[in-house]
């Protein structure tokens, strides 16, 4: 066996890199909008906030139903193809916000050049035509944009079933995953120069283009273990150590009786399911996109500033670092404590559920001393908070339903978190524009106007994951899996 090591070739871990890349460049083209629009989108296109949250919950909703078909289309087209789709679409539809002034320019009347756009006078009713047209290109843009990134994790996940055997698939997992983290990092740092350098279009355009720089590697690098050239005898016996074991579990799930898609409406736990989904998705959602804006309205720290720069970074580099907690919590409470893993999962999201309330301090704490550094700080403790009890959540499927119905269930959520991002967002960009129209008018708990906006939100934001444990608690308070046949 130590021969067969020395001799073994790694090719499952270039590709694994190459993963890791290509969700990086995922979550850095997401990102691109929000790091642009306070400062360029929104004056160039007389956006107000009710247009950017429609744009923002369109993306959420759209994404959510492009998730629901992804891993039956990667299975379809193949892993190789499949995942060149993707992320083709995906950088496709990155580039093409690019051309949406230029396209605005050419659909509004009286326009016809990029230089006149810009020259438009704020108020009026072609300022009015300019900012209704760029929100339906933009909308196309995200459109597609959210078509492609849907296929980047099920096809990472079926790349890795097919290059590692089951002991290094989590690890695997996490190493791609992590491309999350990373693209969260870097694109603060990368992303607001670049348009302040070569202007928003080429920002779009930069990041975009990575993905087809990807592309080229993939179309080169993959083929199936059987067939990779790079793959020798030894790495592949190592790939298919599981395959009997595999293929014994595959023929017990085809003898186990799936839960037909309207049943599942009856069961109580995918009720459960889909309540923590709706409630908690829009919060990340919304700390996600509305965060550069937050911190450029309030503290004058645009993202194009070295301060809102860092501000975002130190936001997302505190979910990541406190995240990676997440998973371990409910393991020792059924190691050591000799809990159920429901029980201890629910536990354990009991707890995570109270770290979003930070939120809550967010406004008066960065208002009140004028340090933008303690709503960084608190909602990066928020958006930890998510991170840990979304991945538990996920896992509360396995314990409840059969694994003939987990994805059904996965698809389930998905699309009721997608509802609730969508609202969400809408209602955050109404209530922004609303109250920074209506100005010392508009108060709440001692803020008034934008400020008082952001608290209400804030409040929500705070409390949801407590709501959303204590509705899923009474649907199913304690562990009670679901027999079918």
């Amino acid at each position: 066996m130590s021969t067969q090591k020395k001799l073994m070739t790694n090719w499952r871990w270039w590709l694994c890199s190459l993963l890791f890349v290509a969700t990086t460049v995922n979550y850095l083209d997401r990102q691109v909008l929000s790091l642009t629009y306070e400062d360029f989108i929104k004056p160039e296109f007389h956006w107000t906030d009710n247009d950017y949250g429609t744009i923002t919950g369109m993306f959420s909703i759209l994404y959510a139903i492009a998730c629901l078909f992804a891993g039956k289309f990667v299975d379809w087209m193949g892993t190789k193809k499949g995942y060149l789709i993707a992320i083709g679409v995906w950088s496709a539809g990155a580039c093409l916000h690019a051309a949406c002034g230029w396209a605005t320019a050419h659909i509004v009347d009286g326009l016809g050049s990029v230089a006149a756009l810009r020259a438009v006078e704020a108020g009026s009713n072609i300022a009015l035509a300019v900012s209704t047209t760029s929100v339906w290109l933009f909308l196309l843009c995200r459109g597609i944009l959210a078509l492609g990134e849907a296929g980047n994790f099920p096809a990472a996940i079926k790349v890795t079933a097919e290059y590692f055997p089951k002991k290094d698939r989590a690890f695997a997992t996490s190493i791609f995953n992590a491309g999350a983290s990373v693209g969260a990092l870097a694109a603060p740092l990368c992303i607001p120069p670049l348009a302040v350098r070569f202007g928003w279009e080429m920002a779009f355009i930069i990041i975009g283009g990575l993905g087809f720089i990807w592309m080229f590697f993939w179309a080169f690098m993959y083929d199936k273990p059987e067939e990779s050239k790079h793959v020798n005898a030894a790495e592949l016996e190592y790939i298919h150590q599981d395959d009997e074991a595999e293929a014994a579990e595959k023929a017990a799930a085809r003898s186990e009786k799936a839960i037909p898609f309207l049943k599942c409406f009856k069961y109580r736990q995918t009720w459960s399911f889909i309540t923590g989904k709706f409630f908690t998705d829009g919060v990340w959602w919304f700390f996600l996109f509305w965060a550069p804006s937050y911190f450029s309205n309030q503290f004058d720290a645009p993202a194009t500033s070295h301060l809102g720069q860092w501000l975002i970074f130190t936001l997302y580099l505190i979910v990541t670092v406190i995240s990676i907690f997440g998973g371990y919590l409910p393991k020792v409470f059924v190691e050591k404590k000799g809990m159920n893993p429901y029980q201890g999962r629910m536990l354990a999201m009991l707890i995570f559920a109270f770290f979003p309330i930070a939120a809550l301090f967010a406004q008066p704490l960065g208002m009140g001393s004028g340090n933008p550094w303690w709503p960084a700080i608190l909602i990066g403790l928020a958006g930890a908070g998510h991170q840990a009890w979304s991945a538990n959540l996920f896992s509360t499927i396995g314990d409840m339903f059969p694994k003939s119905t987990i994805a059904t269930i996965t698809g389930i959520g998905a699309m009721a978190g997608g509802v609730g991002s969508m609202i969400i967002q809408k209602v955050a960009g109404k209530l922004f524009t609303y109250a920074e129209n209506a100005g010392s008018a508009f108060t709440f708990l001692g803020f008034e106007g934008k400020p008082a906006g952001y608290f209400i939100m804030f409040c929500f934001c705070g409390i949801a994951y407590l709501l959303a444990w204590t509705l899923m608690k009474s649907l199913v308070p304690k562990y009670s899996p679901i027999k079918e046949g």
